[in-house]
């Protein structure tokens, strides 16, 4: 997938999680994987190491580096700040929402799985070891830093001459999800709107907004008002907009003026002053009969136009409500715009060229219609046509090279299926029974490990063992297995939805039986108990025998008072 500077771009599926968006990375070797918070604000990317003082509980376990062979600490330099016995270089980060994440720098080899073409590459990120706030208490695993700086992995990826200077976020409508991440330099569609994007005016990705339109009028504001302090900011960790005060204020007698038909409500949270209105109807397709248009409009008057799912949330409690999801910043004179607004939007960060660029599309499925060979493409007329683009999933990467001397102890696979885990259950058993023959193995060699609930379906960890325990599978037993699951040669009925293999690899070690794993202890442990209840049996009776026979005593006979002694 060459773009036209020579480089490569990556495609890689995003999920949504409640209010955020992640993607799984995999770091180590073997691989460990994790679901990260795509974010443009942050610098760094990190997980929770298993040496965590301080970590909540997340959707995968903690990063283990003890477990990986290729990771190695960053050692303490002039470029960093170092730990209190200056071996090794830590980092720090808070954010607005009182929220910080602190620990170690590390290095290993990171990928993004099969269902990407980007090969593992060698990555510095943090090892937490403290969290707290909302980091604490999120499901998502931690933070992949897209922002600008040398931690960001947008910057260590170009420094490395693997992409261009370039990505792009698309991220699905109100109450679908899904998205993608496209990592280098595509052809832009036409129609894609650009807003100019100053590296030197701060540290994160600002545009030059001028003007906001509601229902096609320009609001009464300066042009300055977008632009105090980091100016007017990208941020795709952030859920909703936040605007200065003069500008959140007219944008809302705006919306208000428009909206007199419908009945103003509570929000679903008391502690929040949210303003929400009833009536609209529950079919999102149709909220733009209802609510009006919103316009950004950028340097020499380029418009972006809003639908009304990108500065509106559904009222949790009241069905047929929404609530406007642009808030004021407090008195930080900062316009921050979050991922609610790139909501079905195409959105290129193009640093190479100091430019931004927005394209509304169907962001929800763009991951099955993405051609692997170009990027989204736009119809002569204008219109979107990349819905008709023939869907092609991504090539899974060249066959798993067992290396000389190593040994297979089992192959360990994950595997998406659009279907929710509650209507799976039922069908495990079956599903077992066909992943063994579509591998050609024995149903008694395929385990499900583990499963995680995903937004649109489930994700299944299954693991497939040599024929009898404790042995190991030989290469050209493990290297068939390994080519069906690499070009996903399993095939289902239609009762299981669609499915994805997203990663796979083998351990060395092989899967033992529970009985295997303890029978020592569990030999010892029985001995044990019969000598010991042996030994006990003998001891009492000894014991009776020497000892004389207590004299039996009525209940209301006459006894001594007795002091209870403390055991």
């Amino acid at each position: 997938m060459s773009s036209s500077s020579g480089v490569e771009k990556w495609l890689i599926e995003l999920i949504v999680i409640i209010r955020y968006y992640t993607t799984r990375l995999w770091i180590g070797s073997p691989p460990q994987k994790f679901a990260l918070i795509v974010d443009t604000g942050s610098t760094v990317t990190y997980v929770p190491c298993s040496t965590c003082e301080q970590c909540g509980k997340h959707q995968d376990p903690k990063f283990d580096p003890e477990s990986s062979d290729s990771y190695e600490p960053v050692k303490c330099n002039v470029d960093c700040s170092c730990d209190s016995k200056k071996k090794q270089c830590v980092y720090e980060r808070q954010y607005a929402e009182m929220s910080s994440s602190s620990g170690v720098l590390g290095e290993d080899i990171i990928s993004f799985g099969n269902q990407s073409d980007l090969s593992p590459q060698r990555a510095t990120f943090g090892c937490e070891n403290v969290e707290t706030g909302d980091l604490y208490n999120q499901h998502a695993d931690g933070i992949m830093g897209l922002g600008r700086g040398d931690l960001s992995l947008v910057d260590q990826l170009v420094d490395k001459g693997v992409i261009s200077d370039t990505f792009s976020l698309c991220y699905g409508g109100m109450d679908i999800g899904g998205g993608a991440m496209v990592l280098g330099g595509i052809s832009p569609p036409s129609g894609m709107v650009y807003a100019y994007s100053d590296p030197v005016r701060s540290p994160y990705y600002n545009i030059a907004l001028k003007e906001l339109h509601v229902a096609g009028k320009r609001l009464p504001l300066k042009a300055s008002v977008f632009d105090g302090k980091h100016g007017t900011v990208l941020d795709s960790g952030t859920t909703y907009a936040y605007l200065p005060e003069a500008a959140f204020l007219a944008f809302k007698d705006a919306i208000m003026k428009e909206l007199r038909s419908l009945k103003q409500i509570r929000g679903p949270d008391p502690s929040y002053n949210d303003i929400c209105f009833s009536g609209a109807g529950s079919d999102i397709s149709k909220l733009s009969e209802t609510f009006p248009a919103v316009e950004m409009v950028f340097g020499k008057g380029h418009k972006l136009k809003l639908s009304p799912e990108n500065y509106l949330f559904r009222h949790s409690r009241v069905r047929g409500a929404y609530c406007l999801g642009i808030f004021q910043n407090g008195k930080d004179p900062t316009t921050l715009l979050g991922g609610i607004i790139a909501r079905n939007t195409f959105v290129m960060y193009d640093r190479e060229h100091d430019k931004i660029g927005f394209w509304k599309t169907n962001c929800s499925d763009l991951w099955a219609r993405l051609h692997p060979s170009g990027g989204p493409s736009a119809s002569p007329d204008g219109s979107n046509s990349s819905a008709d683009t023939p869907s092609s999933s991504a090539p899974l990467g060249p066959p798993y090279h067992i290396s000389p001397g190593s040994k297979v102890g089992s192959i360990i696979f994950y595997m998406s299926l659009n279907i929710k885990y509650s209507k799976l259950e039922p069908q495990i058993t079956e599903l077992t029974q066909f992943i063994a023959m579509e591998l050609d193995v024995n149903v008694s060699q395929v385990h499900l490990l583990d499963f995680t609930s995903e937004a649109n379906g489930s994700l299944t960890i299954w693991s497939i063992t040599p024929p009898k325990p404790a042995e190991y599978m030989s290469k050209a037993t493990a290297s068939n297995i390994i080519a069906r699951i690499a070009e996903d040669e399993i095939h289902l009925p239609k009762s299981f939805g669609k499915h994805r293999i997203s990663n796979w690899y083998i351990e060395s070690e092989p899967n033992r039986t529970w009985w295997q794993n303890y029978k020592v202890v569990v030999v010892v442990i029985m001995l044990g108990l019969v000598f010991g209840s042996l030994g006990f049996v003998t001891w009492r009776f000894w014991r009776r025998r020497r000892q004389p026979s207590i004299p039996y005593r009525p209940v209301d006979s006459a006894v001594s008072e007795q002091e209870l002694q403390p055991l």
